[in-house]
C-alpha cells in the first residue's frame, strides 16, 4: 500500500480497531486518524477537485452537496486510492476489523467518488439503500475519508450517528483532515450531517468507498436511501419527508423489478 498509513495494519492495531469498531454504538464504526500517510494526505488535499467538476449536484429537501465519480476529471492519485482500497489487500484488512467476510467494491458511482459542500451544504439524516440496483449485491460498510484542514466545531457538518429510533444524536465525528470513518451499513445506521456555516473559501471535502458482498438468503428486500427528519426539523419537512421517501422507494423498487435504474 503506498498511499495508506502503514501502522493500521499492524497485527496489534487491527486488534484494537476491531474492537472498536464492534463494541461501538450506536452501531458498528471506527473512526481512525492518520488513515493515509502524511505526502499522500497533504497531496490529495492540495489536488481536491473544485466544486464546479463534480458531475452530480443536489440540493433539494433533505441534501444540499456535490458528488462525483468522474475520476476522469480528477488527479490520478485519486485513482489510485480507489483502487488501493478496493483491493483485495485492503479488504481482507476490512473483514478482519468488521467481521464481515468476502467484502468487495465496485468500479462505478455506487462503489466509490468524492463528496464536496459549499457554505449552507447538509445532508439529512437516513439510511443507505442496501442493495446494488443494477450488480443486486448487498451493501454491507461506508468508508469514508476527510480532507479537511483545520476544521472547526462552530462550522458544524459532523457525521452524526443516530439511534435506532431516531431519536438521539448518540455520536458526532467532524470531518477532521485525514480522518477515516468506517461504519456499518443496515436497516439502524441513521446518519448524516447538519447544515455547515463556513467561510466562502474552503468546502466540506471527503472521499467514500462503499463495500458489498454477495446477496445474502435474509437480506431485506431492495430499497433505495431512506431520509428521516430530525425531531428539531420543522412541522413541514416531517409531514413531507416521509411522503416523498415513500413514494420515491416505491418507484424505484417497481423500475428495479422491470431493469430500469435510475442511478
Amino acid at each position: 500500500m503506498e498511499l495508506l498509513n502503514n501502522e493500521i495494519f499492524k497485527l496489534d492495531n487491527i486488534s484494537s480497531l476491531s474492537s472498536q469498531f464492534n463494541e461501538a454504538k450506536p452501531y458498528k464504526h471506527v473512526v481512525i486518524d492518520n488513515f493515509l500517510n502524511d505526502e499522500s494526505a497533504n497531496y490529495l488535499y492540495n489536488n481536491f477537485p473544485k466544486y464546479e467538476v463534480f458531475n452530480k449536484k443536489y440540493k433539494g429537501l433533505n441534501e444540499f452537496k456535490a458528488e462525483g465519480s468522474n475520476f476522469q476529471d480528477f488527479d490520478p492519485l485519486f485513482s489510485k486510492l480507489r483502487d488501493e482500497i478496493a483491493s483485495k489487500e485492503f479488504c481482507e484488512w476490512l473483514s478482519n476489523i468488521s467481521g464481515v467476510s468476502d467484502l468487495y467494491s465496485v468500479p462505478d458511482a455506487l462503489g466509490a467518488g468524492l463528496h464536496q459542500g459549499s457554505n449552507g451544504s447538509f445532508l439529512d439524516v437516513h439510511i443507505d439503500f442496501n442493495i446494488h440496483v443494477e450488480q443486486n449485491i448487498h451493501r454491507r460498510l461506508n468508508l469514508l475519508v476527510f480532507f479537511n484542514k483545520d476544521w472547526k466545531e462552530e462550522f458544524e457538518g459532523g457525521t452524526e450517528l443516530w439511534n435506532a429510533d431516531m431519536t438521539v444524536c448518540e455520536k458526532k465525528v467532524l470531518p477532521s483532515f485525514n480522518r477515516c470513518l468506517i461504519f456499518e451499513t443496515n436497516e439502524i445506521s441513521y446518519h448524516g450531517y447538519d447544515k455547515i456555516s463556513i467561510p466562502e473559501n474552503i468546502t466540506r471535502k471527503s472521499f467514500y468507498t462503499y463495500f458489498y458482498t454477495d446477496l445474502r438468503a435474509d437480506a431485506v428486500s431492495y430499497h433505495d436511501t431512506v431520509f428521516k427528519a430530525r425531531p428539531t426539523d420543522g412541522n413541514m419537512k416531517k409531514a413531507i419527508t416521509p411522503i416523498k421517501e415513500k413514494t420515491k422507494n416505491i418507484i424505484k423498487s417497481i423500475l428495479k423489478k422491470i431493469g430500469i435504474s435510475l442511478g
